[in-house]
């Protein structure tokens, strides 16, 4: 037997070896090196006799062993691959980009995979690669409207201010109406979901009347107190109030003050409601700027009745929609969680100075 030289494996190396070459996720090729090198570390075969061993020629045997001297372990695994060449140039790349954000296509209002790959000279999926890497997304629009109050700033930094930072011995209440919610009934039962089919309905429906909800989220705990009414008036907004001042008395050392957060409808307004507060002088109202009701967190209990409850909902009478939405309000409470709030008012503001920034150039 030739004179060769050592391999030297330590303890923590043969181990590692032996594991690698009985994984059985290991690839095939990256074992085999693996016995190359226990095999060879034996001392009593010779490469040809290692090499018909493992099914690998002599030649083989000796590359991987000289590159295990050089390089221990990383030295058997494969050296990474050029891949194919890229097809796309950058300037492609930029035009797509371009034409995405800054020009529509003749027949339509935004781009599609066709119509962007038809323009620019690449296939669809190309298309895709590029927009999917600079996350854009034609085909998705939102809405929204920017404040035009003159007291927006002080507003929002009150409403903010109470949510980051509320005052002692208060409490914080959202408060909104969901007006306008519809008892619809479908024209005939719904078919199930089935597997491989979604639950399927008519597209047509009876009107049996609506509801209002008025609820208030507090702030610290998440708690809704909810209460629904046929109308929607000043009279229906009092006996609100009443059963909130109920609540908190129930639930609040005596002398509490009590912020609520509202917005600009009239009903919160009138002499009634005026009176009401006057002769209980704990009450503070907050009013969010106009267009801005995203600044109250209720929105977001009342966005979440909507597509768990609602949308879906089969609703015979008016009771059993309000039923509905107090029972949602119910099982909400059982496991009350308040929302967190993160943005300041700088973060805030910040933001809708950019957006306002971004319609002005926008030129519509």
């Amino acid at each position: 037997m030739s004179t060769r030289t050592p391999l030297n494996l330590t303890n923590t190396e043969r181990e590692g070896l032996e594991k690698v070459a009985r994984r059985p996720s290991t690839p095939q090729a990256l074992a085999k090196r693996c016995r190359v090198i226990l095999l060879d570390d034996r001392g009593d075969l010779t490469y040809a006799e290692i090499g018909e061993e493992v099914g690998m020629r002599e030649q083989t045997v000796l590359k991987w062993r000289s590159r295990f001297l050089k390089s221990r372990m990383a030295g058997l695994r494969d050296k990474p691959r050029p891949g194919v060449k890229r097809k796309i140039t950058d300037e492609q790349v930029a035009e797509v980009v371009r034409k995405t954000l800054h020009e529509k296509p003749p027949d339509a209002t935004h781009w599609s995979l066709r119509s962007m790959a038809a323009a620019s000279g690449i296939s669809r999926s190309s298309v895709n690669t590029i927009w999917r890497a600079f996350n854009l997304q034609p085909h998705r629009s939102e809405t929204f409207k920017l404040s035009t109050d003159p007291n927006f700033v002080e507003k929002t930094r009150d409403i903010v201010g109470l949510y980051m930072s509320p005052p002692e011995n208060a409490v914080v209440i959202c408060c909104d109406e969901k007006s306008q919610m519809q008892a619809l009934d479908r024209t005939q039962p719904l078919l199930p979901m089935r597997p491989g089919t979604p639950e399927r309905r008519t597209h047509d429906y009876h009107r049996h009347g609506t509801s209002s909800l008025f609820a208030g989220l507090m702030v610290k705990t998440g708690v809704v107190i909810g209460q629904c009414h046929r109308r929607h008036r000043h009279q229906e907004f009092i006996k609100f109030l009443s059963t909130i001042d109920e609540v908190v008395k129930a639930t609040e050392p005596e002398g509490t003050a009590v912020h609520i957060v509202l917005d600009n409808y009239a009903t919160h307004k009138t002499p009634a409601v005026k009176r009401w507060l006057a002769r209980r002088p704990e009450y503070h109202l907050h009013f969010t700027p106009t267009s801005a009701s995203w600044l109250n967190q209720v929105e977001r209990v009342f966005a979440d009745l909507t597509e768990k409850q609602l949308r879906r909902g089969v609703f015979t009478s008016v009771a059993k929609l309000e039923r509905a939405a107090l029972d949602y309000l119910d099982a909400r409470n059982e496991d009350a969680k308040p929302f967190v709030w993160t943005a300041d008012a700088n973060t805030i503001l910040g933001r809708v100075a950019k957006n306002r920034a971004a319609t002005s150039r926008s030129g519509h």
